[in-house]
Order: C-alpha cells, then sequence, then structure tokens
C-alpha cells in the first residue's frame, strides 16, 4: 500500500514501537473478532446513505460487494496506508477499488469502533449462555440419577445432616439457571445501538437511528449520543455477571474436589477424567476438578481488569477504556466457556459412591437434630433442653464406641433424666432418629432434600430451563436476520430507486 493523508493534524505514520507493540496486536485482535462486525455496520451506514438519496442504488450494490468480499484474513495492518486501523482498513479496502466521494461523509470512528466492540460482546455474550444451559441440563440428568441415595450434608466442614447427591446437584442446577437469567437480562439491558452517536455529540446529517438499531438487530439506539461512545458499562456488567457465576462455581467445585479426595471418596471420575502421579502410583488424581476451578479466577480477574481500566478516566471516548478496557474480552469468555464445557463432561461422567455414602450416614449422628425434635414434640421436653439431651446422649454413645446405628435407648433414658425428664420409647426414638431414609423422609418444606421435594425441584428448572433456551434462541434469531436483511438492503435484489451520488 501507499501512504495516505489520514488527517491535516499528523503527517507521519506510527512510531515502530507504537505500531508494533500497540497497533498491531489490535489490528489482529480485530481482524479475528470482530471484522465482519465492521462489515455489518458499514453495510448499514451504506443502506442509509442512499436512504439520504446521497449515493446511488447502483453504486450502494458496487460498493456493498466489496466490502462483502472482504475475506477474513484480508486486510494487512499497514502503518502508512491505514494507521494500522481496522476501521481505515476496511475504508482503504473500498476507496482503493472505488471513487465515492459522497462515502464516510459526516462519520467517526468513535460510535462505529464502540457498536462493533459491542456486537461481539452480544456475540460472545449468546455463545457463553448456551454453554451455561448445556451444563445446567446435564447437572439435572445427573441429580436425576440420585434423588433417593442417602449423602451426608455439611456445614462448617463437618457432616451435618442427611441429603441426597441428587439434592446438592440441584443445587448446582439452580446456580446455572440463575446465571443465565441474569445473564439474558445483561444481554437485554446492553442491547442498545451506539451507532449515530458521532464522536460524541451526535450527527449533522438525518440518519435514521432506529433504523440503523434494526438493521443490525439491536432492541433499538442507545438514547444519549455521549454514553454511546463513553460508556463501557455493559462491558463491566457482563464481566460481573461472569465473576458472580465463577464465585459460586468454585465453591461447588470445592465440595466436589474434597468428596472425590481419598478422605472421603464419595464421587469418582472415569479414568479419561483422571490423571495420574508420577512418584506415588497408588494415587487417581482428579485434575481436571481442579482445571473447573483454577479458571474460574481468571473470570474474577476480568471483573477487576475492566473495572480498573475504567475508574478514573473522563467519561469521553479514550482507547484506555474502549481497547485497553476490553482487551479480555475474547479470552475471557473463551475461558469462561472452556469451564462450562469441562464442567458438563464431568457431570456426564460423575459417579456417587452411594454405599459408601450411606456408611458415612450411619456412622455419623446425623440425626441429631431430629433427636430433639422428636424429644420435643413426642416427650414434651422443652427445645433447649432436647439439644442438650440429645448432644449430651451423642457424647456419651461415641464415649462407648458406639455409631449411630447403635441404638441405646437405656443410655438416653439416662441422660434424660439427668434434666429432670422421663422419656419412655427410646429405643424407637433413636432408631427414627438415626436412620438415614427416615432423617430423609422427614424433610416436608419446599425446597428441602426430600426425593419427591427435589424431583419437584428439577422439573420447576427444567421449566426455567425451557423459557430461557426459548428466549435464548429468539435471540439468535433476531441476529440472524438482522444479517440477512442487510444484505437484502443493500444487495442485487433490491429495488431500483431513483438518487445519485453527490
Amino acid at each position: 500500500m501507499t501512504d495516505t493523508v489520514l488527517t491535516g493534524r499528523i503527517a507521519g505514520a506510527p512510531g515502530d514501537v507504537v505500531r508494533t507493540d500497540v497497533l498491531e496486536p489490535q489490528f489482529r485482535y480485530e481482524a479475528e473478532h470482530l471484522l465482519a462486525h465492521y462489515v455489518q455496520v458499514e453495510l448499514v451506514l451504506l443502506a442509509e446513505y442512499e436512504r439520504m438519496a446521497l449515493i446511488s442504488p447502483a453504486r450502494v450494490r458496487e460498493i456493498a460487494g466489496v466490502l462483502a468480499g472482504i475475506p477474513a484474513d484480508g486486510l494487512v495492518a499497514d502503518g502508512g496506508g491505514n494507521m494500522s486501523d481496522i476501521a481505515l482498513a476496511v475504508e482503504r479496502r473500498v476507496t482503493e477499488r472505488l471513487t465515492v466521494p459522497v462515502w464516510h461523509v459526516d462519520r467517526s470512528r468513535n460510535d462505529l469502533q464502540a457498536c462493533t466492540q459491542l456486537m461481539f460482546g452480544r456475540e460472545r455474550t449468546l455463545a457463553v449462555l448456551g454453554d451455561l444451559l448445556a451444563a445446567g441440563t446435564a447437572a439435572r440428568r445427573l441429580a436425576a440419577r440420585y434423588t433417593d441415595d442417602v449423602m451426608p450434608g455439611y456445614t462448617h466442614l463437618q457432616a451435618a445432616q442427611v441429603i441426597t447427591p441428587g439434592f446438592f446437584v440441584s443445587a448446582l442446577s439452580a446456580h446455572l439457571l440463575r446465571s443465565a437469567e441474569r445473564l439474558l437480562a445483561t444481554y437485554d439491558g446492553l442491547n442498545r445501538c451506539p451507532l449515530g452517536s458521532g464522536a460524541l455529540a451526535g450527527q449533522e446529517l438525518a440518519w435514521d437511528r432506529d433504523r440503523m438499531a434494526d438493521l443490525l438487530g439491536f432492541a433499538g439506539p442507545e438514547p444519549h449520543a455521549l454514553v454511546g461512545v463513553a460508556s463501557r458499562a455493559w462491558l463491566l456488567e457482563l464481566a460481573c455477571e461472569c465473576s458472580t457465576f465463577a464465585v459460586g462455581l468454585s465453591r461447588l467445585m470445592t465440595d466436589l474436589m474434597t468428596w472425590a479426595g481419598s478422605e472421603h471418596g464419595l464421587v469418582e471420575l472415569p479414568d479419561e477424567l483422571a490423571g495420574i502421579s508420577s512418584a506415588m502410583p497408588q494415587k487417581k488424581n482428579y485434575p481436571v476438578l481442579e482445571r473447573i476451578r483454577g479458571r474460574t479466577a481468571h473470570l474474577t480477574s476480568w471483573y477487576v481488569d475492566v473495572a480498573m481500566a475504567q475508574r478514573n478516566t473522563p467519561f469521553s471516548n479514550t482507547v484506555e477504556v474502549s481497547k485497553e478496557g476490553s482487551a479480555q474480552l475474547a479470552g475471557a469468555t473463551a475461558t469462561m466457556s472452556s469451564a462450562l464445557r469441562l464442567l458438563t463432561e464431568v457431570l456426564d461422567r460423575l459417579e456417587f459412591r452411594t454405599e459408601r455414602a450411606r456408611d458415612r450416614c450411619t456412622r455419623e449422628y446425623l440425626g441429631g437434630f431430629s433427636l430433639a425434635n422428636r424429644l420435643t414434640l413426642a416427650a414434651k421436653v422443652p427445645w433447649r433442653v432436647a439439644q442438650v439431651i440429645a448432644g449430651q446422649y451423642v457424647v456419651a454413645a461415641l464415649a462407648r464406641g458406639h455409631d449411630a446405628a447403635t441404638a441405646d435407648g437405656e443410655l438416653l433414658r439416662v441422660v434424660a433424666l439427668r434434666h429432670g425428664h422421663a422419656v419412655t420409647d427410646t429405643d424407637a426414638l433413636l432408631r427414627e432418629a438415626f436412620h438415614p431414609e427416615s432423617e430423609l423422609d422427614r424433610r416436608r418444606s419446599a425446597g428441602s432434600a426430600h426425593p419427591a421435594e427435589v424431583t419437584r425441584l428439577l422439573a420447576a428448572q427444567e421449566g426455567r430451563h425451557d423459557a430461557l433456551a426459548a428466549e435464548v434462541a429468539a435471540r439468535h434469531a433476531t441476529l440472524d436476520a438482522a444479517r440477512a436483511r442487510v444484505h437484502d438492503v443493500v444487495g442485487t435484489d433490491q429495488h431500483e430507486r431513483e438518487g445519485g451520488d453527490q
């Protein structure tokens, strides 16, 4: 390419360090991720030039043909010819082939770049939504297999009450669904088109911003021109939702990692998802779980990265906010999608060791809470005293070498008498309180670990999933239709209209 004059203020091309360290890497990033969006925006702007009778329909088709024919690898960063800028490279691609003086009149790169970045963010948001929904489906499949099998549930890292694997995994499904719902709301909130904002104060020609927004698949234009080019709140909100999801996922993964350890041995993955120790051949490691949890850290870091790039900057268009602040968008969303794909694979292959889990339940005194309830409801022992009696019974039983399966009714009767209460049928009370399946069956409140309630929860989650999937599909359909409509508007099949180049 030959050098060109791009502005009256700057006479020289970018220096070598600026070109190699800043402009060329940015050019490659945008050529890979944003070029298709730049072309789509240019076609919409071209349609507006035709609508305003500034460019003839025949000329519009010629320019559209050049734009649509730009190959993915067809643009080169050229410091002299296009200032190593993707928007200028697209413009140069046309002007080297056609002479249309009015093309690009009343235009700014500010709203153009803001729009293409937002379109890419919108695209990546839908991709992440699809991965969230797929992981949620895998979670519900796994949960449905284990709604009746007992296992210990933990509080403060101690075995606390009887739950089921299905109950736990349905909580993961709930987290995935909640994150998908919030992310869809984020998508709808960011889906306002900045095109037509100009540099910051609007434009001089009568651009139809509603039409441009519609042709690009947006819900409407961003109402305020300065907000359109200065704000990247959508990026901060997207990073926030990904980070919030990642925090919750890291906690749920910590439980799976703990239960997969040899001290618990409650879950197992097949060899295809396991690793070995080079020094200790007896070990079967699960680094895939560590990878998933490790990748959640990158998402929280992404939010901090975006926030730090935006804070204390002027509320105007700056490369610090628009380009440095969005530099991690592709990588971060790819990381989230990768973590979700790995999670989906884990959920599809995970096995709970139900016999071992039940054995843990019978050895632990997980029915202590229920024993206190039974003492109050059946023997009329005041609730706080019943708690004390239950706790002292457990301590005394452990001292005798009992586990929870041993119903020492005489010991319970003696402990209760110390507190002034004569309790009868103590053997039956203990068998009922410390039998794992009975402990599970006593759960009656909505959202509990009772198998029937977990089944109801999963059915409700499936309904929410179906509604979300339909909404996501509708967003995809809107974008697909917009892309097709743009080509129809500026394509060779459109009706010839009166007008000519000015």
